[in-house]
C-alpha cells in the first residue's frame, strides 16, 4: 500500500554536495532518514526527517517529528540540531528509506472516537485511554493511498496506566491497537470518515467499473460480508475486530482499483 517515490535530482544534488564537500560525510543514524516538510505556507523544505514512532509505538509518529532542514546540516558533527514538529507547525513531512520507499504523513483533523469509546480496561487505566484518545483532533496521518479517494492510517493512543490485574489487560489492548490501526479517508475534500466495508461500498458505487466488479464477486477482500448481530444489535466485538482486519486488503484491491480506474 505504500507510494513508491524516487528522489528529484535537486534533492539527491543538494544532499550529495553536502555529503561530498570537504570529504566529509553525515552519517544517518538508525531512526533518520532523508525527506522533507511542507510549511504552513505549502513551501518544501527538504533535510533529514527523525521518524518520533517505531514498530511498538507506531502512535508517536503521529504526534511529531524532528527535522533538520539541509542548510542547517553541520557535517562536522555526529549530532545535529533537529526541530520537533507537530501538526501545528507543518501540513506535512515524508521520510524515504534506503529503498525509497516513501512514508508520508499529513496532518489532519479527526478524532478517534472508536478508541476514545472502546476501552479494555476501566477506572483510571481506561479514563487515561479515553483522555488520549478523545483530546487528540489535530495529529498526523499516514497516507496510504492517494487518488479521488484518499486513505489513511491512524492509530489509536493506548493507555499510560494500569495497575494489579490491569496489566496484561492493558498490554494485550496495547497489542492489538499496534496490529490494527484505523484507516480513514476522504473523497475529493470530503469530511474524514471512518473506511470499513459498508464505506467502501458507498463510496465507490459512482463508478460502474468497480460496482460491476463488486457485483460479480470479483474483490476477495469483499466476500466475508456477513456481520451477525447480538440481540441489541450491536456487533459482537471479535467480528468487529475480523470486519476491520480486511481494510488493508478493500484499500488495495478496491479503493487502487476505483482511484486507477474511475475518474
Amino acid at each position: 500500500m505504500k507510494k513508491i517515490l524516487l528522489f528529484s535530482l535537486f534533492t539527491l544534488v543538494s544532499f550529495n554536495a553536502y555529503a561530498q564537500e570537504d570529504n566529509t560525510d553525515y552519517e544517518l543514524r538508525a531512526d533518520e532518514k532523508y525527506g522533507y516538510i511542507i510549511d504552513k505556507s505549502g513551501k518544501k523544505v527538504e533535510g533529514i526527517v527523525r521518524l518520533n514512532g517505531d514498530a511498538m509505538n507506531p502512535w508517536s509518529n503521529q504526534k511529531k517529528v524532528k527535522f533538520v532542514a539541509v542548510p542547517d546540516i553541520d557535517k562536522s558533527k555526529k549530532k545535529q540540531k533537529f526541530k520537533t514538529l507537530d501538526a501545528d507547525d507543518i501540513k506535512e513531512y515524508v521520510a524515504f528509506d534506503e529503498n525509497n520507499d516513501e512514508r508520508h504523513f499529513e496532518a489532519v483533523k479527526y478524532t478517534n472516537t472508536k478508541e476514545g469509546f472502546n476501552t479494555a480496561t476501566g477506572g483510571l487505566s481506561g479514563n487515561i485511554k479515553a483522555f488520549n484518545n478523545l483530546t487528540k483532533s489535530n495529529q498526523f496521518a499516514e497516507v496510504v493511498t492517494d487518488g479521488k479517494i484518499k486513505v489513511y492510517k491512524l492509530y489509536g493512543y493506548p493507555t499510560t496506566f494500569s495497575a494489579g490485574g490491569q496489566i496484561a489487560v492493558a498490554e494485550k489492548e496495547t497489542e492489538r491497537m499496534r496490529k490494527n490501526p484505523s484507516f480513514i479517508y476522504t473523497k475529493k475534500g470530503s469530511k474524514l470518515k471512518e473506511l470499513d466495508l459498508k464505506e467502501s461500498k458507498i463510496i465507490t458505487a459512482d463508478c460502474s467499473y468497480v460496482k460491476g466488479k463488486i457485483a460479480s464477486g470479483s474483490y476477495a477482500s469483499l466476500k466475508n460480508d456477513e456481520k451477525k448481530r447480538s440481540g441489541l444489535g450491536r456487533l459482537i466485538k471479535s467480528q468487529i475486530d475480523d470486519v476491520m482486519s480486511n481494510v488493508p486488503q478493500i484499500v488495495d484491491e478496491v479503493i487502487l482499483d476505483y482511484n486507477e480506474n474511475c475518474k
